[in-house]
C-alpha cells in the first residue's frame, strides 16, 4: 500500500495547477495528471512537476489500435513518469502492444507502472449493461478485465473500492488496485456512482487511492490533504 494519496490535478491550466501546488511548499507529492489539463498543455507540464520532485501518475486512458498505443506509450516512457494506463476494453493485444512500447521507451530501465482502466468509477451497473451492452453484473465485469489486464502484462488496475478485495483474491495482493472515486463522509459525491471513503479503501484493499475535489475544492487544501493521508494510513478515522 502507497503511503501517499495521489492527487488529482484536474485544472485547465499550468498557472492554476502551480497556485494549487504553492502551499504545499516543499511537500513532494504524488500527482495525476489528467486528459483536461495534459492535452491543453502538454509535456511542458510533466517537466515542471518533475523539477518540483512530484511523482506522476499520467491518466490518459489509451484506447486505440496496438500499433498506435505502442508507439503512443513509447514516447510517454520517455518523459519520466511514474505511472500510465489504457483502458482494459481494448484487449489483450492492445494491453501487451501497451507494455511493450513501456519497455521500449523507458528511460535507464525504468518503465512507468502500467494500469489498465476496468470501469470508470462514473459508471453503475444500470449504466454499463445499456451503455456497453454487457449483461453480466458490475463486478463480475471488473474482475474479468483485471484477469486480463494481468494476462497482459498490467502491473494492476484502476477499479473501484467496492472490486479492490475480489481483484486482490483473484490476481494477488502484488498486483495494484488503484482506487479514483474516493470522497469523505458527508462531503458531495459529485459525479461519482461506486465511491468510499480513504478509511474504506484501505480496510477494502486498495493500493493506491486518487482524491480529487475533496483535496482541490476544499477551503483549505493543505489541511484537506492531511486529513486524507491520515485516514488513508489509519491514523484517523
Amino acid at each position: 500500500m502507497e503511503k501517499e494519496p495521489i492527487i488529482a490535478l484536474d485544472f485547465p491550466s499550468w498557472e492554476q495547477t502551480e497556485a494549487f501546488l504553492k502551499p504545499f511548499k516543499q511537500e513532494q507529492l504524488y500527482v495525476k495528471v489528467g486528459m483536461e489539463l495534459y492535452l491543453q498543455n502538454g509535456p511542458f507540464i510533466i517537466e515542471r512537476l518533475k523539477e518540483m520532485n512530484h511523482r506522476i501518475f499520467l491518466d490518459l486512458k489509451l484506447h486505440d489500435i496496438p500499433n498506435t498505443v505502442k508507439q503512443a506509450m513509447k514516447g510517454l516512457a520517455a518523459l519520466g513518469v511514474d505511472m500510465v494506463n489504457v483502458h482494459a476494453a481494448g484487449g489483450v493485444q492492445m494491453m501487451k502492444a501497451a507494455r511493450e512500447g513501456l519497455d521500449e521507451g523507458a528511460k535507464d530501465g525504468k518503465r512507468p507502472v502500467l494500469l489498465a482502466v476496468t470501469q470508470l468509477t462514473s459508471t453503475s451497473e444500470e449504466a454499463m449493461q445499456e451503455d456497453q451492452l454487457i449483461s453480466v453484473p458490475l463486478q463480475e465485469s471488473v474482475l474479468h478485465y483485471a484477469k486480463k489486464a494481468k494476462e497482459a502484462g498490467c502491473d494492476g488496475v484502476v477499479c473501484s473500492v467496492l472490486e479492490a478485495s475480489i481483484i486482490c483474491e483473484a490476481c494477488g495482493e502484488d498486483f495494484y488496485k488503484v482506487t479514483p472515486g474516493i470522497r469523505l463522509k458527508d462531503g458531495s459525491t459529485d459525479d461519482q456512482q461506486r465511491i468510499a471513503d480513504p478509511h474504506e479503501a484501505r480496510k477494502m484493499g486498495s493500493t493506491m487511492i486518487v482524491v480529487g475535489r475533496p483535496v482541490t475544492k476544499a477551503d483549505d487544501p493543505v489541511a484537506s490533504y492531511h486529513h486524507v493521508k491520515a485516514l488513508w494510513g489509519g491514523q484517523a478515522q
